[in-house]
């Protein structure tokens, strides 16, 4: 079998494949503009797991191509390395260190010790987890617990407060996983993200669209209160419904201001069902904590006067292909699928079960909650109810 020929971009066509790739288009998007194999395109972009090298850029202290010439020609010319130095402004020091590392007085070369000290300069900084294995083995650990690394940055940083050798960037661990150049973080760590791909993608990549029918005597989500949309009081609620395989679905539910989950185990999708079932769910808390449910385009809430007459809760819908609406409910569905993958049976899974894992996530720092719990923020709402 006839290989491949492999093909070699130049670095103004990779600059061009990061851009569109920050963009957030697809690897087959890159590869029509090039008219090659997407594959050509995602060896390029894999070497640093799909984050862009920095730029590098000589630092205004290096030698100059002009300065290296002018060496090269005094050398050539017998000239004392002072003498040279002097012309130049640096230091004798500096002229002599720079002919010895590149052949001495005999074979210096312009263009070669200029390539040459480039070459060096690729020496990378040393990653904080490199230098400090107890703090590398402490992020693995809440890798594994399932936390995101800007979750684990900010807890370090509330931990730590005073001790900066334990504190670390949620960028810095993102970098040490998916440029496993680094090897401080194992690939393996990468399945506890909440999107397992082996490349990070742009924030600006498609997202899908939501695009469903008409719901009867909809209210718009332009008509809910003020106190809902600044999260100024608790007890304002955003749901989804989070599907397995074919035949399994889960009711998601999370409150506005404390970003607090609960799941609901739901039989089918007809809307008699799933009203019931947020009904049912609905009376376990207080009326002061459930006051508004602000739903998707989803033909399961058709019974929704049903469950605002059972409940007295008033349920607002986001306006068509506009998931964002409910921002804070997409985010937590984003966590959900590292405990239900896309195809997983979800109907095997108990009610309990179900609250076993929307306490994990609750008990999980959160950014927006200057790294407290959603549980310790709902627990104190529940409280202030008496």
């Amino acid at each position: 079998m006839k290989r491949r020929p492999r093909i070699y971009y130049t670095e103004s066509r990779k600059a061009i494949m990061w851009e569109r790739w920050r963009k957030g288009e697809s690897l087959q998007g890159i590869a029509e503009l090039f008219d090659h194999n997407h594959s050509s395109i995602q060896r390029i972009l894999a070497e640093t797991g799909g984050i862009q090298p920095a730029q590098r850029r000589r630092s205004r202290l290096a030698l100059t191509l002009a300065e290296r010439e002018e060496i090269s020609r005094s050398v050539a010319a017998g000239q004392s390395i002072r003498s040279v130095a002097t012309r130049l402004r640096r230091a004798p020091s500096t002229i002599s260190r720079e002919i010895m590392r590149n052949g001495g007085q005999e074979c210096y070369r312009t263009s070669q010790a200029d390539q040459a000290a480039w070459d060096r300069g690729r020496r990378p900084k040393t990653c904080s987890l490199a230098e400090n294995r107890s703090l590398a083995h402490i992020v693995a650990g809440k890798l594994q617990l399932l936390w995101s690394p800007e979750q684990i940055a900010g807890w370090l940083k509330r931990t730590y407060p005073d001790d900066e050798t334990f504190q670390v960037s949620h960028e810095t661990i993102y970098r040490s996983l998916f440029i496993q150049a680094r090897g401080v973080l194992k690939k393996e760590l990468l399945q506890h993200l909440r999107r397992t791909r082996a490349m990070r993608r742009s924030r600006h990549h498609t997202q899908k669209s939501d695009d469903r029918r008409r719901i009867r005597d909809a209210v718009s989500i332009s008509e809910r209160p003020a106190t809902a949309e600044d999260r100024a009081v608790p007890g304002h609620w955003e749901g989804d419904l989070l599907c397995g395989n074919r035949s399994s679905q889960i009711a998601t539910l999370v409150e506005r201001q404390t970003r607090y989950l609960m799941l609901v185990k739901v039989a089918s999708k007809d809307a008699e069902t799933f009203a019931n079932a947020l009904v049912k769910n609905a009376r376990k808390l207080p009326q002061e904590l459930y006051k508004s449910l602000t739903w998707d385009r989803g033909t399961e809430m058709a019974g929704h006067k049903r469950f605002t007459l059972a409940t007295d809760i008033q349920v607002y819908f986001c306006d068509p292909r506009s998931p964002w609406q409910r921002g804070t409910n997409e985010n937590t569905n984003g966590l959900l699928r590292q405990y239900f993958p896309k195809g997983t049976d979800i109907s095997t899974y108990s009610q309990a079960k179900l609250n076993a894992i929307a306490r994990k996530l609750n008990e999980r720092p959160r950014k927006t909650l200057n790294y407290e719990t959603p549980a310790e923020r709902f627990h104190q709402s529940v409280a202030s109810t008496g």
